[in-house]
């Protein structure tokens, strides 16, 4: 496998996730509770900071980025409350971070095992902060202080 394989790799996974869709389409008009919206908003600035990266490095090996699409099962979630959706994004942030970790483990890369492993902590930390406000909205505790 190629060096670039890995952090082409990197790239799709971060590009399909659903906090990205969400951004992409629009994130501002989707109904629910702002927390939520906020929260989703931050996740995908942070991957969009990684995918920057990822493409410059991309770039310095004159590898050119990969561009991927979504999974076509977002598409129905147009205009759907962020409130029930959160927990399908969860679901879908969870295993992309098995995904994250098994490049972050890679050996034959070291910038894609370092942007990997740096993509993986925001995550977790996005996807303990977004569990909490899904309990939160469960428990009809939603725009309530934590």
């Amino acid at each position: 496998m190629a060096a670039h394989d890995q952090l082409a790799r990197l790239v799709a996974v971060l590009e399909s996730s659903p906090a990205m869709y969400l951004a992409d389409s629009g994130l501002a008009s989707y109904p629910g509770p702002n927390e939520i919206r906020i929260g989703l908003s931050a996740i995908a600035a942070d991957h969009r900071r990684v995918l920057a990266r990822a493409a410059e490095t991309l770039a310095e090996r004159e590898v050119a980025a990969p561009r991927t699409r979504y999974p076509l099962a977002f598409t129905g979630w147009h205009d759907v409350d962020l409130g029930w959706l959160l927990s399908r994004v969860l679901e879908r942030l969870r295993a992309q971070l098995g995904e994250l970790d098994c490049i972050a483990s890679a050996p034959d890369d070291a910038a894609a095992r370092e942007l990997a492993a740096e993509a993986a902590a925001v995550t977790r930390r996005h996807v303990d902060r977004l569990a909490d406000l899904a309990a939160r909205h469960r428990a009809g505790l939603s725009g309530q202080p934590a």
